[in-house]
């Protein structure tokens, strides 16, 4: 089924959320030659560690990106502050809109909507409202997911996952995260692929489907 989406929308609400959350697919929607658009609407400056320049994110968010193949011009950054995607959900939605009026995308990626992460929540909530026509999955981030339904699955192999893994490097400002580790990422992808009898996969829940 999934191979019949063309265009194909990531909502991030921070840069590095969506490589996280489904970087194995985003690069292989690529090889099968999707046009694939990301959009992150926050660089988090205010949480950027020292030593690192404050538009760090911003610079890291392209390499990473471009690992996994998307292009240059389908990279959207917005400038939101980080933790407080709340106060601007209007704005937000209205940016969401226009993307949507612009393009003709038929497969959009939210967080998911047991996300507890306050931007997360604002992302996939004004998500689902812009686009009550187009085919929903939410990506899971399980650090933040209180509960989380495995209702989807995208069969990848493992240079799918390496490139997901050679994506998050690029990463420097956020240290080491367990969740950013080799052996996090491998681990997931692996369980995931144990429960729909394959090598590699990541996981969704279906928020809305059209076939």
């Amino acid at each position: 089924m999934i191979t019949k989406y063309q265009n194909i929308l990531i909502l991030a609400p921070h840069t590095d959320d969506g490589e996280l959350g489904l970087g194995g697919s985003i690069n292989y929607f690529i090889e099968q030659g999707k046009n694939v658009v990301y959009a992150a609407f926050s660089t988090a400056e205010q949480s950027v560690p020292d030593g690192f320049p404050k538009d760090i994110l911003k610079t890291e968010v392209r390499k990473a990106t471009k690992k996994l193949g998307i292009k240059e011009e389908n990279l959207l950054i917005f400038n939101y502050q980080v933790r407080k995607l709340s106060y601007v959900r209007q704005e937000i939605l209205e940016e969401l809109i226009s993307l949507k009026q612009k393009n003709n995308f038929d497969l959009v990626f939210i967080p998911s909507l047991h996300d507890i992460h306050q931007d997360h929540t604002t992302i996939a909530q004004e998500g689902l409202r812009a686009f009550k026509n187009t085919t929903l999955l939410g990506y899971e981030l399980i650090w933040n997911n209180l509960t989380f339904n495995t209702q989807c699955f995208i069969k990848l192999e493992k240079r799918h996952i390496e490139a997901k893994i050679r994506a998050l490097k690029e990463y420097e400002s956020q240290g080491r995260r367990d969740y950013l580790s080799d052996e996090f990422i491998f681990s997931l992808a692996k369980v995931r692929g144990v429960q729909v009898g394959c090598d590699y996969a990541e996981a969704f829940e279906v928020l809305r489907l059209f076939l």
